[in-house]
């Protein structure tokens, strides 16, 4: 990595005696700020357990349009008061301490930078930084327990001064499009669960189970053949036979066998209805497993809740032998792209869906082929323009494609670029169930759906579930982020594996925070905005207009026309200058 002068991101300003802070008092954009305007409030001193922190870099976030819909609606807000009791947006952001109080010195310093995990929980209470606590749309603010001390411990990832302003606070977006390649899903039985079993009346398969038995506290069997029975009698802690469970009857079942919190695990044998697998997969319990085991296909397609996968987790596995066990296991069900494969991105022409795309590019051993779709043409154009330098260096072929403007469908054109072999991941970024379903129909048998768009949960879709058990298809979605996922972002980008800040598409200061956000819900610019808080006077520039406007950052900027730390620190240095 080039040699960066940092100097600019250093703390050695005085702290001012106001903030400017765009608050937000209810539901509707014209309730950010006052007056269309940012207000001032005074920074006031740390108490004994808080920080005093300057906000350095925001990205606005489409995910917020949410919040500005609902306002006091919105789930983390739980109906509080926004007039008595406002919030504000910018979850995605990084913070420089400026001072420590009494009770924290030691554990952190006046001078560290470090980005914010938003994603809080609390005694097991969901909040957000951003949403229930107030967020990084200011240029000084108080951080304390609400932040410090959650279930995880502190949400703040110390980020190191190679990185730039811009780069630290996308680790957050960064971190959740790659948590959709980890592992979130639970892919063994439940130690102390509740197992139920079931089977076909008449099914003469001779089945084994040979490891996992010993996991659950029950197992529930119902129509299982007599050698299971007696191997699960002879392994597991308590076995109940349950034949009288029906369709009819299993959602009283689920209530009396798992207080409705449905089951930790289901194994299904032989299956041959999609129907009944539709109304079984609604009783897999949060992070549960439904477990196939069959060598014929069901009769149809399943009614999935593309919403509980997303949310809640569920995993759907299987496989065609005789060894229940097989289905289980990190090592048969993957969740990242397949090596030399193709990968399609199914409207991702949006910041996030960007991200998606520009990591399978960058991905040591990532595919070979990328099907970018929008409905944008001048999104797709941008992402062939910005990433054509990526493509060229890590030997990778970029198509793109727009439904409304093409002869041919989706998946014709995805069979046109495979040969008829179909896609080895499909990633929807789109939160629609039908197109999420189209999207399962152009994969290989053995192919990987990823939901990254989420959907109410109790949103059907029908899905292939023969593909499973039979082929070992994978189905997957995730929500949210670790600081964990954070940290491996900023290691790559550290690394020079990935660069974070290739996504974004327009820059501006605290004054213009307002209008960048109806810039990104107008989708004004084909990619990320950023807001330097600090930066009072900077107005809002996608990085096409530098050259006219900066032209002294426009000569900084990267191949393909992207922003990085040399942008940066151009940009900080002219308006330091008192130029601007």
């Amino acid at each position: 990595m080039t040699s960066r002068n940092k100097s600019y991101q250093q703390p050695d300003q005085p702290v001012p005696a106001t903030t400017m802070t765009w608050n937000m008092y209810g539901a509707g954009l014209e309730s950010i700020g006052k007056d269309n305007q940012p207000e001032s409030f005074p920074v006031l001193a740390p108490s004994d357990d808080q920080l005093l922190i300057r906000v350095d870099a925001v990205g606005l976030c489409f995910s917020d349009v949410k919040l500005i819909n609902q306002g006091a609606k919105h789930p983390k807000l739980y109906n509080r008061d926004l007039q008595k009791e406002p919030t504000r947006l910018g979850h995605e952001a990084t913070i420089t301490i400026m001072k420590v109080g009494k009770n924290l010195q030691g554990q952190f310093s006046s001078g560290e930078r470090y980005a914010v995990q938003p994603d809080i929980y609390q005694n097991g209470k969901s909040t957000a930084y951003g949403y229930t606590i107030p967020g990084g749309l200011t240029q000084f603010h108080l951080i304390g327990p609400e932040m410090l001390h959650t279930d995880a411990g502190a949400c703040l990832l110390k980020v190191s001064d190679e990185l730039a302003f811009g780069e630290s606070a996308l680790l957050e977006p960064w971190g959740c499009v790659w948590a959709s390649y980890t592992q979130r899903r639970r892919l063994e039985p439940l130690p102390g669960g509740v197992m139920w079993i079931v089977g076909q009346p008449g099914d003469l398969r001779e089945y084994q189970f040979s490891a996992g038995l010993e996991s659950p506290e029950t197992v529930i069997l119902t129509h299982v053949p007599d050698s299971l029975r007696t191997l699960v009698e002879q392994q597991a802690s308590k076995v109940l036979i349950r034949n009288d469970i029906s369709f009819e009857r299993l959602p009283a079942a689920v209530d009396e066998l798992t207080g409705g919190a449905g089951f930790d695990d289901i194994v299904v044998l032989s299956p041959c209805s999609a129907q009944a697998l539709s109304s079984i997969a609604k009783y897999v319990a949060r992070r549960g497993t439904l477990n196939m085991v069959g060598d014929q296909p069901v009769d149809g397609l399943v009614d999935a809740d593309v919403g509980r996968l997303h949310y809640d987790y569920v995993a759907f596995i299987g496989n065609s032998g005789s060894d229940i066990a097989s289905s289980y296991g990190e090592a048969r069900n993957r969740c990242d792209l397949r090596e030399g494969g193709l990968a399609v991105f199914v409207g991702a022409g949006g910041p996030m869906g960007q991200m998606h795309v520009q990591r399978a590019i960058e991905l040591k051993g990532g595919p070979r082929e990328v099907i970018v779709t929008d409905i944008n043409d001048q999104r797709l154009a941008e992402i062939e323009t910005r990433f054509a330098s990526l493509t060229e260096a890590n030997n990778c072929k970029l198509f793109t494609y727009n439904p409304t403007a093409s002869d041919i469908s989706l998946p014709e054109f995805v069979r046109t670029k495979s040969q008829n072999q179909g896609a080895d991941d499909v990633v929807v970024c789109v939160p629609n169930a039908g197109i999420m379903a189209e999207a399962a129909t152009f994969m290989k048998d053995d192919g990987m759906l990823v939901l990254f768009a989420g959907v109410p949960n109790g949103t059907l879709a029908p899905l292939d579930f023969s593909s499973v058990y039979l082929s070992n298809a994978q189905y997957t979605g995730t929500s949210g982020l670790t600081i964990e996922d954070q940290t491996v972002v900023m290691n790559n980008a550290l690394s020079g594996n990935i660069a974070p800040a290739v996504c974004v598409a327009a820059i501006g200061g605290m004054n213009v925070a307002k209008e960048g956000i109806q810039a990104m819900i107008d989708a004004r610019y084909p990619g990320k905005i950023l807001i330097f808080p600090q930066l009072e006077e900077l107005p809002l520039l996608g990085l096409d207009e530098l050259a006219i406007k900066l032209p002294e950052v426009a000569k900084a900027l990267g191949k393909g026309n992207t922003w990085n730390f040399a942008a940066e620190q151009a940009l900080f240095e002219f308006y330091n200058k008192g130029v601007a």
